[in-house]
């Protein structure tokens, strides 16, 4: 006779290898990819506009720290043209100062055509003079010094430290900063709600084995670990598309940004994202963000797990 008692210890054990008590392939299980998916992708595109805007944010402050402009008003009774010599040979006597330089009377014509437009006949217009003096780096230069002097060379001269400008642009900054956290926390506040919702669902369908499971001594940790290394390769999968399609946006970012380059919409954009191209750390950065969401997503799975137990005792 043929020994039956092995056979079926060996079925048995093969189905236990390879049955796993959450369906792999279910409908409520690629849904689920699809879902944190799509929060990844919106979460890494936060982060990355984020990190973008603070690029350019420290460039722009970095370039207008380093600058003074001094600008001239013509007065009657006065020569302009001797003034701005006098304030830019005052300037350069400053130490500091790393170099400067008077713009002409066409340059500071043209500095007021975004708001006057081309083609205008601006000689009968007292149009300012401007001079721009650039500081050495890591030198500190005594602007109240610096005033007195040009001041003292040519009276209608007034200095601009831009210091208004680099307040505002770090407010502006912390405001992106601000408003990118609080979407991405909102993002993963999403993306719990739906693991739970998720969670919930495969406990409905597969009940009776978690049942059964439970009361024949099972304990709740070894039904939880099930749950979290599913719900966890769930959320890897979305995170890791999510993730891709987020890094190849940017990828491509700046080769799109190159097709509007010369528009206004393309120079507004590049004036505040830059060269729209994330540096490697930005990368890794939004790499360790979808490995994130996907141990949010199998932390969201178990603690909805252990909720569900209790109410089954």
């Amino acid at each position: 006779m043929m020994d039956l008692g092995n056979d079926t210890s060996e079925v048995a054990a093969t189905a236990r290898i390879t049955s796993p008590i959450v369906p792999r392939g279910s409908i409520a299980g690629r849904a689920l990819i699809a879902v944190v998916a799509i929060m990844t992708f919106l979460a890494s595109m936060t982060t990355g506009a984020v990190l973008l805007v603070r690029a350019s944010a420290s460039q722009w402050q970095s370039d207008v720290s380093s600058e003074l402009t001094i600008q001239l008003r013509p007065t009657p009774g006065r020569d302009i043209e001797r003034d701005v010599r006098s304030a830019l040979d005052a300037v350069k006597t400053q130490p500091g100062i790393l170099e400067a330089r008077a713009f002409t009377k066409d340059e500071s014509a043209k500095l007021l055509e975004p708001w006057l437009g081309s083609g205008l006949a601006l000689d009968d217009l007292p149009v300012p003079r401007v001079i721009v003096a650039r500081i050495a780096p890591g030198a500190v230069v005594d602007v109240a010094t610096l005033r007195r002097v040009t001041v003292a060379a040519a009276p209608s001269a007034t200095i601009d430290d831009h210091r208004a400008w680099i307040e505002r642009m770090r407010s502006m900054t912390g405001a992106i900063v601000l408003a990118g956290t609080g979407i991405l926390i909102l993002v993963i506040v999403a993306t719990v709600i739906s693991v739970s919702f998720a969670t919930r669902g495969a406990m409905a369908a597969n009940r009776p084995i978690v049942e059964v499971l439970h009361f024949v001594g099972a304990q709740d940790r070894y039904i939880a670990n099930r749950f979290f290394r599913h719900f966890l390769r769930l959320g890897l999968e979305g995170g890791i598309i999510g993730g891709i399609a987020a890094m190849l946006t940017f990828g491509f970012s700046e080769s799109i940004a190159n097709w509007f380059s010369g528009t206004p919409v393309g120079d507004q954009f590049a004036a505040l994202l830059g060269t729209f191209a994330l540096p490697a750390s930005g990368y890794v950065v939004l790499a360790a963000q979808a490995v994130m969401i996907a141990a949010v997503t199998a932390l969201a799975s178990r603690r909805t797990l252990f909720a569900t137990l209790e109410e089954i005792d």
